[in-house]
């Protein structure tokens, strides 16, 4: 029989016992085929952590199948993890060890030879600038370093399925490019990627198909084209304001501002149309001019603004507003 799919899920659903009842998956289904990356977006508390606990056997769903190379995932998880190679959000601990020693190991311990474990090791170190701290001790590197020895460890000797959960965590922005070229390498020499991330803006670079979890859900599903389709012509902008501001939007935004951010800065996001650029971009300057808002940005629509659309439209918690006015839960204004 010929496995088109290295990872098959078909209505697969998870529901926490106890008092809290949580349905962390709810009816899923989607593949990831030899050489492509899939994303899995979606917020905190979507399903994600869960789903992959159950595709790597740490956690039995409660109906619903998983193959993995056609392999039952459910009913032998042990010989369905022999494919999976995995890197969680939390990286390996490796105290004793140096950056090259653990991705050695971890070579040799997946059947690679010692010239050919020392040979990709040293590839891998190359390709992500390690070299500098390969010989360390793991207990004085930094966090984008481990992170990074993390993933290492990971593509050293790669499964048929190679499950990366937010991979790029603390690596500074240099390194973080690297790491998407290898990603895509992974794939484009014939693995299955299932990459979890929250990072949308730079996963378009490298993603062949997105899956977007919500409530336990799939809300949305497709290529970066098919899922920014509607929003073409569209541009996207972005403002920088303090906590303190109280902003009044143009009436003529496509939709209305998404707050993200934290104590010191507000980023607002969402959409104008072309015709109405101009506007915009002699409004925000105005707004600059007036102390209220601190950059401003302009943009074609992206995948983050289709991916922020699907979840607020789900969980109604944002929505185009025709008023022309609009407080990001912020009430004191600027003179």
């Amino acid at each position: 029989m010929t496995i088109s799919n290295t990872l098959s899920i078909a209505e697969l659903t998870k529901r926490y016992r106890g008092r809290s009842g949580v349905q962390a998956n709810d009816g899923i289904t989607f593949n990831v085929s030899p050489g492509s990356v899939v994303g899995l977006l979606g917020h905190n508390g979507a399903g994600k952590t869960t789903l992959v606990n159950q595709i790597v056997g740490l956690v039995r769903p409660d109906a619903g199948s998983i193959h993995i190379d056609g392999i039952d995932a459910i009913a032998k998880p042990n010989l369905a993890r022999q494919l999976v190679s995995i890197q969680a959000q939390a990286n390996v601990p490796i105290t004793g060890l140096t950056p090259r020693l653990a991705i050695e190991l971890v070579a040799r311990i997946r059947g690679i030879s010692k010239p050919d474990a020392r040979r990709r090791t040293q590839h891998l170190l190359d390709v992500l600038q390690l070299g500098e701290w390969a010989d360390t001790p793991s207990q004085k590197v930094s966090g984008g370093i481990a992170r990074l020895t993390s993933f290492a460890m990971t593509a050293v000797a790669p499964g048929r399925l190679v499950v990366l959960d937010e991979p790029t965590n603390d690596v500074d922005p240099v390194r973080r490019r690297l790491l998407w070229e290898q990603i895509r390498a992974l794939a484009d020499n014939g693995a299955a990627l299932l990459l979890v991330t929250h990072n949308v803006r730079e996963a378009e670079r490298v993603v062949d198909h997105l899956v977007v979890l919500e409530q336990g859900k799939v809300i949305a599903a497709g290529t970066p084209a098919s899922l920014t389709a509607h929003l073409h012509g569209a541009l996207t902008f972005e403002v920088n304001v303090s906590p303190d501001t109280t902003i009044v939007w143009p009436a003529t935004l496509e939709r209305a501002p998404h707050p993200s951010g934290g104590l010191e800065q507000v980023r607002m996001t969402g959409t104008v149309r072309p015709a109405h650029a101009a506007e915009f971009v002699h409004w925000a300057q105005a707004q600059v001019d007036g102390g209220r808002i601190e950059h401003y940005a302009l943009a074609p629509a992206s995948l983050e603004d289709a991916y922020l659309q699907f979840v607020s439209k789900n969980t109604a918690t944002a929505t185009v507003r025709k008023e022309p006015t609009f407080t990001p839960a912020l009430t004191k204004e600027r003179a």
